[in-house]
This record gives structure tokens, C-alpha cells and sequence, in this order.
């Protein structure tokens, strides 16, 4: 890997950018992952690509996972008999949406008139609420295991349970047997089972050989949008164990436990579901930055830059989920999603703010094949800021330990450190700043960069409820927009609370929630007046007539320029 990684000597500072220019995918090796990532994806310009090819979930007839498929029915006789009908595909079926479905309508009608003053909380409705000391406590016959709004099953092509959101996976066995009778049912009649959508719940299906991941939801999110957390959750695995580790274990032995291999890493991916639950950065597929001036960010950057050592191929220096600079090896991308993964890994514990830590990781979407090594350390026990120093070289602890000291010096050299504790007081800015009435919320993607903005959630999404309700409002915007069959560029939805307006292009997305005072044709007027495609501030412009707003609109919506100018958003990648 070391060998791979080092073709290319130079490090630079990207501008502003996680992913590489156009242009640069000739070179590229297959990604493991076709189809998954929106444009170019990263690895897409290295010399000797280390990428391992996997084949997507849909694809269940090639020679080797379909060989059980393809045998004859002779070859296949002396067998245990195997599903033969789709009546009794149905009766399974129904056999798990009674488990899931349960007394849900009786609780949620008591839940609600629990709120309207007509009822008060029954016992099962306050266990349901509170916070149970461990998900073994949960199984499928309590109301609170029903009552949960999404269910996760890993288990393996052998029927073997792996990972479960709520309940433990001994108690859930037979429940997973179903879900892996649907799919052996379907891929023995050479076909793909996606989605069951029944009784107002989505069971999404992912194939990721020699795993099967499953998503049991009633939320407004869309199938292919469940479908993509749950790779979250594959790559979440692949992270702790690698693509070419996994499948060698499969391969000696198809009916292997592996939770031998995963245990203690559960309340990692746990975290993970926590995060993706209320936290937009993984339906944007995007990463958060915080707010900092240009001036303390370049004084940042060009410290990690200068703090460097052979082997390391990023350094990273992050606050919570929020990213604050990234310095990488030239020609070295780090996509999104492995980000993600890291962010995840470092919130799920916090060990790490003991002392300096050394760890193996996988980053799936760079090199699914191998590990990396990690240091990771806070700077001062005072200060929210976490560095993650990755390294090739699993025996250099010493030395990136010690571009962690040189960092340090040449942060009090540049005295930033009064300028970066004042930025994490305020890690989010206020929508007021944008000038704009009755605008309450918004997001704003740079496609290309990888990268978003958004403000601090005020009113009148105080409360968590309200808050959960307008991530589901831009789950359902998004959603409509990336529909596989029917995408939309522009939406203008109108709701009792507040309206919505979507504007979806190849450069960028906005979503923006509005006062519901706020008329139609005052946010898509200058569609009508200009009869073609506007730009972001042309769109945004049309919401308010106040004088500010045309200044407050442009410094969020042309990105980079603006953005540095305002010190919002800007990020010396």
C-alpha cells in the first residue's frame, strides 16, 4: 500500500475540493462501489488505483453468486426442499409484518391522544419512551421494538445474524430467516429482490456478498435513500475488517459467526445510525465545515502541510462533525463517505480524548483491500478540536506522533489559537445573517467540492420533533429530486407550517425552508421572467423583495468566492 501511495511525492492543499477535477478518470482501476457516488469518484487519477472490484447488489447471476441458482434440479436433489411458491413467500412475509407491525396503530393513537390531554401515558407508552439499558432488553414481542420508525438486520448469505438496530440477533434469528428465505427465493428464480412496501413500511434489501442488509422503515425517506445508509452500514464493516478480510472468511467457512470479529464494535455503528438519523451531511452526501475565517483557515492549513512525514497520506483536523482543514498527498482523494467513517469512529468514543491513539482503519471508498493507520489525538483537553493524522506505515506511530508536536508549534508561532477556540464557541452561524425575511432554514451543496453550508436550526425548530420533521421535509425534497424514474430540477412545495423550494443542477443544490407567508410566485418569479435556466442567487433572489436580501442571497449561494469573502463556508482543503 505504502508503495502505492507514495508514486506521487508532492502534498498539496486542494482547493476547496474532496474529490478530483474532471477528466481524470482514464487511469482510474473499477471502484467497488459502481453507481454509488454522484460524479467523479475518488482514487480517479492515481497511478496503480488500489480499488478492489465488487459487483453491485443487483447483479445475482454471474457464475459464482448465482452458481446455486444455476444447478439443475437434479444436482439439487437429496437437498433440503427450498421455497417453491410466492404464496408462501407471501405468508413469510406476512408473518413479519404482523411481528413489525403489531399494536402500532393502537400505541400511536394513544401516543396521540396522550398529547391532545385525552389520555394519560399508559405504562407501555413510558417504556417506550425512556431509555432502555441496553438492546438486549428489547425483542419482538415488546410494543417498544415495534414502535421503533426504522429496524436494521445484517445477517450473511448463510443466514447467520451480524448486526441488529434493537433487539439482540439471537432473538431476532427467525425474523432474520425470513428476510434471507425472500432472498435465496427470488435469487433461485435468477432475480433480485430491491423493496417490499406493505402496510406503510419499507423493507429495502442490499446485497453486498457475503452480507445481506436489511432496512424495515416507516419514514418519508425514499428506497434508494434507505438503500444508501444501509451501505453506509456495509462500509461501516468494511472499515473495521476490509472488503478482501471479509470475503476470505466467507470463503473457508459460509456459515461463520462474525460477530466473533465484530464484538465491542457494535456501539460504532450504532453511533452511525444516531448520526445518519438526524445529522443532513449523509443525505447530502456532502461534509459540513466550520465557520472560520479564510485567514486562521490558511494559518491551519499550511501548518499541517508543514507538520508532514513520509508515510502519512492525510491530515485532518476536525470539531465534532465538522470539518476544519484537510491537507492530502497530491493525486490522494478522500471521498465523503470514508470521511464520514471517520467522523463516526472518533464521535463513537471518547477514549480518544485520554491520550493519543493508534488504530487500524479501512477507508472503503479509497482502498477497500487494506488498512491505514490512524493517530488520533485532541489537541488540548480544553479545546473540541480532534487530529487524525493517516498513515501507511503501522510502525510509525513515533514519527506521526511527532508531526502532531511540530503542528502544535507552528499553530502558536501563528497565534490562530485564540481565532480557533472563538470558532468553536460559535460552530454554526445564524440564518438572520443572511439577510433574507421570513427565510428560516436552508442547505447549500456544492457538488463539486464535496462540501455544505447550512445554518444553525432556530425557530420554530426548536424542539427535536421539529427538528426530525424538517430533516424528513428535505429527505422527501430530496427524494423527488433524485426519483430514478421521474428526477426534478425545480420543486416549490407548499405545507401548512412552511413552503419549500428545491433547485437541483449539476454544480449545485439548495434546499430552503420559508415562512408559509411566502408566495409562489415571489420564489420562482424570475423562472418565469427569465424563460431560462437562472442561476442560484436569481432563484433565491425571487423570495424577497428586501433590499439586503439580494447581498445576503449571493454571499451563500455562489459559493466559494462569496463564502471565503464572508468567512461562512470557506475551506482550504
Amino acid at each position: 500500500m505504502a508503495a502505492d501511495v507514495h508514486k506521487k511525492k508532492g502534498w498539496e492543499v486542494p482547493n476547496g475540493s474532496l474529490a478530483p477535477g474532471d477528466g481524470q478518470h482514464a487511469e482510474r482501476s473499477e471502484s467497488p462501489t459502481p453507481g454509488l457516488a454522484q460524479g467523479t469518484e475518488p482514487g480517479a487519477g492515481q497511478e496503480g488505483a488500489m480499488f478492489v472490484h465488487t459487483r453491485s447488489y443487483e447483479d445475482l447471476t454471474s457464475p459464482e453468486d448465482g452458481a446455486a441458482a444455476a444447478r439443475s434440479p437434479e444436482e439439487r436433489r437429496g437437498e433440503p426442499a427450498e421455497l417453491t411458491s410466492m404464496e408462501q413467500i407471501s405468508k413469510d412475509f406476512s408473518e413479519l409484518s404482523t411481528q413489525l407491525t403489531g399494536m402500532a396503530l393502537d400505541l400511536e393513537e394513544e401516543m396521540r391522544q396522550s398529547k391532545e390531554g385525552k389520555l394519560e401515558p399508559s405504562p407501555q407508552t413510558t417504556r417506550r419512551d425512556s431509555v432502555l439499558s441496553g438492546k438486549e432488553e428489547e425483542d419482538v414481542t415488546m410494543d417498544a421494538w415495534r414502535m421503533h420508525r426504522k429496524h436494521v438486520f445484517v445477517l450473511s448469505e448463510a443466514g447467520k445474524p451480524v448486526y441488529s438496530r434493537y433487539g439482540s440477533e439471537e432473538a431476532l434469528s427467525s425474523t432474520m430467516g425470513v428476510m434471507m428465505a425472500l432472498v435465496s427465493f427470488l435469487e433461485a428464480e435468477k432475480n433480485a429482490i430491491r423493496s417490499i412496501h406493505a402496510d406503510g413500511y419499507k423493507v429495502v434489501f442490499v446485497r453486498r456478498s457475503p452480507l445481506v442488509l436489511v432496512a424495515v422503515a416507516r419514514t418519508r425517506q425514499s428506497e434508494q435513500e434507505i438503500a444508501h445508509e444501509l451501505l453506509y452500514i456495509y462500509y461501516q464493516i468494511l472499515s473495521l475488517l476490509t472488503w478482501t478480510q471479509l470475503n476470505h472468511i466467507f470463503q473457508q467457512k459460509q456459515n461463520y459467526d462474525l460477530r466473533r470479529l465484530l464484538a465491542g464494535s457494535e456501539r460504532i455503528t450504532d453511533n452511525l445510525l444516531d448520526l445518519m438519523a438526524h445529522d443532513p451531511s449523509f443525505l447530502m452526501g456532502a461534509v459540513r465545515c466550520l465557520p472560520l475565517a479564510a485567514s486562521v483557515r490558511d494559518a491551519v492549513s499550511t501548518s499541517l502541510q508543514q507538520a508532514k512525514a513520509k508515510s502519512l497520506v492525510f491530515s485532518i483536523l476536525l470539531s465534532g462533525n465538522q470539518l476544519v482543514s484537510l491537507v492530502r498527498k497530491k493525486d490522494q482523494f478522500l471521498h465523503p463517505i470514508d470521511l464520514h467513517l471517520l467522523f463516526n469512529l472518533i464521535s463513537s468514543s471518547s477514549s480518544f480524548r485520554e491520550g493519543e491513539a493508534w488504530t487500524p482503519i479501512c477507508l472503503p471508498k479509497f482502498n477497500s483491500s487494506g488498512f491505514f493507520h490512524a493517530h488520533i489525538s485532541y489537541l488540548e483537553q480544553e479545546m473540541d478540536l480532534c487530529l487524525l493524522l493517516v498513515s501507511t506505515d503501522r510502525e510509525d506511530f513515533f514519527t506521526v506522533s511527532d508531526c502532531k508536536r511540530r503542528f502544535q508549534e507552528r499553530l502558536r508561532r501563528r497565534g490562530v489559537q485564540h481565532a480557533l477556540q472563538e470558532a468553536l464557541r460559535t460552530p454554526f452561524y445564524s440564518v438572520a445573517q443572511v439577510g433574507i425575511p421570513d427565510l428560516r432554514h436552508f442547505i447549500y451543496k456544492s457538488k463539486s467540492s464535496g462540501l455544505f453550508t447550512s445554518p444553525e436550526i432556530e425557530a420554530p425548530y426548536v424542539q427535536e420533533e421539529e427538528k426530525e420533521r424538517l430533516l424528513g421535509l428535505y429527505q422527501y425534497l430530496h427524494s423527488r429530486a433524485h426519483n430514478s424514474s421521474r428526477p426534478l430540477k425545480n420543486i416549490y412545495f407548499t405545507g401548512p407550517r412552511e413552503n419549500l423550494l428545491a433547485w437541483v443542477r449539476a454544480v449545485c443544490s439548495i434546499w430552503v425552508s420559508l415562512s408559509s407567508l411566502v408566495l409562489h410566485g415571489r420564489a420562482v418569479g424570475e423562472w418565469h421572467n427569465t424563460g431560462v435556466a437562472p442561476s442560484p442567487c436569481a432563484v433565491l433572489l425571487g423570495v424577497s423583495l428586501h433590499p439586503c436580501a439580494r447581498e445576503g442571497w449571493a454571499g451563500i449561494a455562489v459559493g466559494a468566492g462569496e463564502l471565503r469573502h464572508r468567512g461562512l463556508c470557506h475551506v482550504l482543503l
